[in-house]
């Protein structure tokens, strides 16, 4: 090819290049062909997810959720209480209850009652034998003699104590008979033998275990942990939830999930239980608390009331008994008045100032009614102030005992309530309902879980569809080749039967592989018979023989006629086939090419330069000894490494044995030597090289052909692979004249172009034998 043909295909990828590049698009009708070729791969993961997701329902274990319902009652207010309604709020204690029952001292001893702290937990067989048991699946035979438990094995525990450093840790209990057992620590040390009905007692560690009864045959294990009183309260409070149904109700919702339903029945009781308790207690500590103050206070109060008495009556004794006229009595009564709100809001004061700033609305509210109050009172007074002296005075003394008397009368009020109160204590806090707990698992939602499954199958299988398109986004239409500077030969379909004859040249290296290791480690009784098969039918043929008619010959025919005219511009008569990786269909299309070409008439010689990996002897049931490498190396004469085959005009050369230096051999004189004597012989030699991108032997037998063309595979060599083989050959002076787009396949994303990005591409070829 002259320089300015190599300069315009270089022009060529340097414009696909930038187009590839600026076509940043994304076409989703490309997509869904691509995830349509590759349906079966989707349907693949999407059922093995949804089987996955099946399995795990399956296990999984079970959780059941009980459910109480508390009410928090408004408390009543006391002397001393403070009233929000007057302040524009009201007392809603639900938020504070809520954090009492997850408390500590709520859980631990709703723990401890419900006997959280000793766990018993059979060993069953691994994954599976959870599920199984929970569906009533008995010890099967196979089963018999080992320490896993089964439907119908148990152990009753009567009661364990042991010191604190072993609390957490697990104990196995085995069985060793109908009422007896050993017990071991976590290192499988032996700790002590005991019986049904007797307490077991170690001192070093110290433990006392008491087992009540044993259901289970010999040699089946239960693991036994003694929580500490930390471990219990987490375990409760990860499990344990407090909902307020509606606003300003008072009426909680206590839930408990877990697997065992008797157990958490039974907690969710022992903490409403305990609640209810503490919540009395606590009421009745209160009411003792106030009764105290009250009875400590009340006669003080009385002296005080009785102080005022006197002062009135012996003031009305030295003025003769002085009445009051109707304007004082008014005036009298909302004094007193005034004076009781004033002392009620001077103890409310008392009691938001434990709670808030003086700057919170409510403190705000209570300071500007307690300024009115004020304001009004001295007003009355500054009234007062204008009577006749003994009109004033017998009005102030009056005030003060009806204000005494006033609050005397609250005094006893409030004490007598109190010792009602504490009589009969039943607390703010009561139980609507009991805990419950549902029939059915709140999970696993088996339906939900295999919906999910399906979906995320689905999802992950689109995703490595898409995924493995991207890393590896082979050639699927002409203009992509034809975008590199390649001028496309011919386009082969996929032919099934030589697909077919592929699979059983696989299969064959796969038993003479799997013969070998069994003949190294078996010997040869074992792989003889494996190896021999191979003789037993033929594993190869040229399609072109066999079935004529297959469209890949035909389109190769097409490839004959181009080939014939692109021969004419030639300096010889030399064709080399290479490729920019293995398995992309050389050896098929070099084969069939020689016998088409040798059916036209053509005397053809194939030679098979692929001398590590190459396998044309099996298209013609030959082998691969006294070949090429023989030859070059000087083990075989020339006339016997040229074999005829059943075509008249065509002969081929084994690749012969795997030589240690391939390049090297290739690179001699006696090969040059033989390609101009085989030239001379026949009307067309067609080389097969191994792939241009693994190995330089393609470069060197490269510059001794008249024409190269490059075999690319549909959809597994990307136009960077092909265009970094091209740069690889043309860099070593071996222009390729065009390409040959072989196994093209019928599917929808071949009917759809995409830009495609640049990689780095090793392929490890080593020789394999016969």
């Amino acid at each position: 090819m002259t320089e300015a043909a190599q300069q315009s295909r270089a022009a060529s990828r340097s414009q696909a290049s930038h187009s590839g590049s600026a076509d940043d698009e994304i076409d989703l009708g490309y997509l869904l062909a691509i995830c349509l070729d590759n349906r079966w791969l989707i349907i693949g993961v999407t059922l093995l997810v949804t089987l996955l997701g099946a399995a795990y329902a399956w296990l999984a274990t079970p959780e059941y959720r009980a459910d109480a319902l508390l009410q928090v009652e408004q408390r009543a207010n006391n002397l001393g209480s403070l009233d929000m309604a007057l302040l524009g709020q009201e007392t809603t204690q639900s938020t504070t209850q809520s954090e009492i029952l997850r408390s500590r001292m709520i859980m631990g001893q709703a723990a401890q009652q419900a006997g959280l702290d000793l766990v018993v937990r059979p060993n069953y067989f691994p994954v599976i034998g959870a599920a199984l048991v929970r569906r009533g699946t008995e010890r099967p035979g196979w089963a018999q003699g080992g320490p896993h438990a089964w439907a119908g094995d148990s152990i009753n525990v009567g009661e364990l104590l042991i010191e604190q450093a072993l609390q957490g840790q697990p104990l196995t209990l085995k069985v060793t008979g109908p009422t007896s057992y050993t017990l071991s620590n976590q290192d499988g040390e032996q700790l002590g033998n005991g019986q049904v009905g007797e307490w077991l007692r170690l001192d070093q560690p110290y433990v006392e275990l008491l087992v009540e009864r044993i259901a289970a045959p010999n040699d089946v294990e239960f693991t036994l942990i003694k929580r500490s009183e930390t471990q219990m309260i987490r375990y409760l409070q990860s499990r344990f939830a407090v909902n307020q149904r509606g606003r300003d109700t008072g009426i909680l919702e206590l839930t408990l999930t877990g697997p065992n339903p008797q157990e958490i029945q039974r907690s969710l009781n022992a903490i409403a239980d305990v609640y209810l308790v503490q919540n009395i207690n606590r009421q009745a500590a209160e009411a003792e608390s106030r009764l105290e103050f009250l009875e400590q206070q009340t006669p003080l109060i009385q002296d005080d009331l009785n102080s005022a008495e006197s002062r009135l009556n012996d003031y009305r004794a030295t003025q003769d008994s002085v009445d009051l006229d109707f304007e004082t009595r008014s005036m009298l009564e909302r004094l007193v008045e005034l004076e009781g709100e004033l002392n009620a809001l001077q103890i409310q004061e008392s009691e938001l100032a434990q709670r808030f700033t003086p700057s919170h609305p409510s403190y705000q509210a209570l300071i500007e009614k307690r300024r009115q109050l004020v304001g009004e009172r001295n007003r009355l007074e500054q009234q007062v102030d204008t009577l006749p002296e003994t009109q004033r005075q017998v009005l102030r003394l009056n005030r003060d005992v009806e204000v005494s008397q006033q609050i005397y009368m609250q005094m006893l009020n409030a004490t007598q309530e109190l010792r009602i109160a504490r009589a009969g204590t039943v607390g703010n806090v009561r139980i609507l309902d009991n805990a419950l707990v549902s029939n059915n698992p709140i999970a696993p939602r088996t339906n939900l879980i295999i919906v999910i499954s399906l979906m995320a199958g689905l999802m992950l299988g689109l995703m490595v569809v898409l995924v493995r398109h991207m890393l590896h986004r082979g050639v699927t239409s002409v203009e992509e080749l034809q975008a590199l500077g390649l001028q496309v030969y011919a386009t082969v379909p996929l032919s099934e039967k030589q697909q077919k004859l592929f699979d059983r040249f696989t299969a064959h290296k796969t038993r003479k592989r799997f013969s070998r290791v069994l003949g190294k480690h078996l010997g040869d009784k074992v792989s003889g018979p494996l190896s021999r098969r191979r003789h037993s039918r033929s594993e190869g043929g040229v399609l072109a023989v066999l079935d004529p008619s297959d469209l890949a010959i035909e389109a190769l025919r097409s490839l004959r006629t181009s080939l014939h005219f692109a021969m004419l511009e030639a300096n010889n008569n030399r064709l080399m086939l290479t490729g920019p990786s293995p398995a992309v269909g050389k050896s098929f299309i070099s084969t069939n090419l020689a016998a088409i070409c040798a059916q036209g008439g053509q005397r053809v010689l194939l030679i098979d330069a692929d001398m590590r990996k190459g396998h044309i002897h099996r298209s013609f049931n030959g082998v691969s000894e006294q070949g090429l490498s023989d030859f070059l190396v000087g083990d075989t004469p020339r006339d016997q490494v040229i074999r005829h085959t059943e075509l008249e005009t065509l002969d081929y050369i084994a690749r012969g044995t795997a030589p240690p230096n391939p390049s090297e051999l290739l690179m001699t004189k006696r090969f040059s030597e033989f390609l101009d004597s085989v030239g001379q012989e026949y009307d067309l030699v067609i080389i097969d090289t191994p792939p241009a991108l693994a190995v330089t032997d393609a470069a060197v037998v490269g510059k001794q052909v008249g024409a190269t063309l490059m075999i690319t595979r549909f959809r597994e060599n990307n136009p960077k692979e092909i265009e970094r083989a091209l740069q690889q050959l043309e860099s070593a002076g071996v222009i390729v004249k065009g390409c040959i787009l072989n196994a093209i396949e019928r599917s929808a994303s071949a009917y759809y172009g995409y830009g495609y990005g640049y990689g780095y591409y090793h392929y490890a070829y080593k020789s394999d034998d016969q």
